[in-house]
């Protein structure tokens, strides 16, 4: 996600950097492209506007003019109205109330509110150890019903058995009657859409929302559609009062407008991102995270809550031991080449480390970890816990097992070898005097001196 802006920003920082002194003119040469890029990004014209006016505002101040480093100033000066722009702090959820608290899932057809309501009850499970009941309420569109019983269903959730001949209330009434009787705290309604905010769709959300009075009523829109999502938000909480935004689509979308406006042009905020089309693609929206991932700054702290949501504490405590006894196996390279997978795409993950997001010419082959993988799978269990014993026919039939070539595995061995080095090195200096040095990085430090396993080689 963002990936056109963030490398049109880094372009114009990059000059901005390369100046010992900054005048007028070099400050509205880079605002005139900051404007082009966020205009690019399908930004709303009026945010951008107020966004380049205070920059320049602030670039043209003493707080930059009279710094050592104008150009980072600048870059300081564009985070922080960045994060302004964005909502400067993260918004929960709010669930308070008597259970179970409704939360009503709104917007237009196709922007992917059941499979939202699907994740929305995941994540309150994992993350808030709620116990979501969910509803349909949507009795036009064919099959509704049927797909959030599926999704239900797939993640072992409750629903309720709606009938679409019932009106829509109705079922809303029974519902919360029988999340209340099984002792579920969050009843999750997913309410009808269509094709354009219309009358009839608004005053029945009216009813719903006069009758269940829900804690949190959610606008679901699909990022991709940029200004069109901005749009749609303005008409429902005009006429509806949301209380806030999940953007859907967000790995699809590398522009980026709809997360920049909306905030800015309803004051309501998004609380959550859908980041790919599994059920567990949902993310917290953190202004600063994202901020900081835009201006190619990475973003660790959503890194380390990916990693730390892949493994256990089983497994990397297992792990860790077996670094500390230098019995770091192929099959333990496999699997957590295998763990790097469940958090999420290559480039994506790059976007997260700081210095990478921008990196000019570097684009990871998702391919290669599946080559990798299969190249292991191909080995017997005792070639993947002693790689000693491959010599070059054992490699040739790996290589023809695997569809790869012997060079392909000569590479993966080669970086196997490097990998065990780095550890027993590792193990040399003492991983607890390390683990201390780290700490004093923040939690990523404390994650690294608890145990490497939950990283990625």
């Amino acid at each position: 996600m963002f990936e056109s802006l963030s490398d049109k920003l880094s372009g114009v920082f990059k000059v901005l950097r390369s100046k010992g002194r900054l005048g007028e003119k070099d400050v509205d040469a880079a605002m005139r492209e900051v404007r082009i890029a966020l205009l690019e990004a399908d930004v709303h014209y009026k945010v951008v506007k107020d966004f380049v006016g205070a920059v320049k505002e602030r670039a043209l101040g003493q707080e930059v003019m009279k710094s050592l480093t104008p150009g980072q100033m600048v870059v300081k000066v564009v985070h922080e109205e960045l994060l302004r722009m964005l909502g400067d702090v993260h918004e929960p959820l709010s669930l308070r109330g008597t259970p179970p608290v409704p939360v009503l899932l709104v917007g237009l057809q196709g922007s992917g509110k059941t499979t939202s309501c699907g994740k929305l009850a995941l994540y309150l499970k994992k993350s808030l150890k709620r116990r979501p009941y969910l509803v349909s309420a949507d009795v036009y569109r064919p099959a509704a019903i049927q797909q959030l019983q599926k999704v239900a269903g797939d993640l072992g959730f409750p629903v309720f058995d709606s009938d679409a001949r019932e009106d829509p209330v109705e079922i809303c009434r029974k519902a919360a009657e029988e999340a209340r009787r099984l002792g579920c705290d969050t009843l999750l309604v997913d309410t009808a859409g269509r094709l354009h905010v219309d009358e009839a769709l608004m005053e029945e959300l009216r009813r719903l929302s006069a009758l269940l009075e829900p804690a949190e009523t959610l606008l679901v829109a699909d990022a991709m559609t940029g200004q069109d999502a901005v749009n749609v938000a303005r008409q429902f909480d005009a006429t509806l009062g949301i209380t806030g935004v999940v953007l859907t689509k967000m790995d699809g979308d590398a522009r980026g407008g709809a997360a920049l406006s909306i905030r800015a042009v309803t004051g309501k905020p998004i609380k959550l991102l859908g980041v790919g089309e599994k059920l567990d693609a949902l993310e917290v929206f953190h202004p600063e995270r994202m901020a900081s991932r835009i201006l190619g700054m990475g973003d660790v702290m959503s890194l380390i809550e990916r990693a730390e949501q892949a493994v256990d504490e089983t497994t990397s405590a297992d792990l860790e031991e077996k670094l500390r006894k230098n019995a770091f196996t192929l099959e333990d390279f496999r699997d957590q080449l295998r763990m790097l997978r469940k958090l999420g795409s290559l480039e994506d993950l790059m976007g997260m480390i700081p210095g990478m997001g921008g990196a000019k010419g570097v684009k990871p082959d998702e391919r290669e970890l599946t080559r990798i993988v299969a190249i292991i799978d191909s080995m017997t269990p005792v070639e993947r816990r002693k790689p000693e014993l491959l010599n070059a026919s054992r490699r040739r039939r790996i290589a023809a097992g695997s569809g790869a070539r012997v060079e392909d595995v000569n590479r993966l061995m080669k970086r196997f070898q490097e990998a065990r080095l780095m550890i027993k090195r590792m193990n040399q200096m003492g991983l607890g005097r390390l683990g201390g040095k780290m700490g004093k990085m923040g939690k990523m430090g404390r994650l690294l001196g608890k145990g490497l396993g939950k990283l990625p080689f």
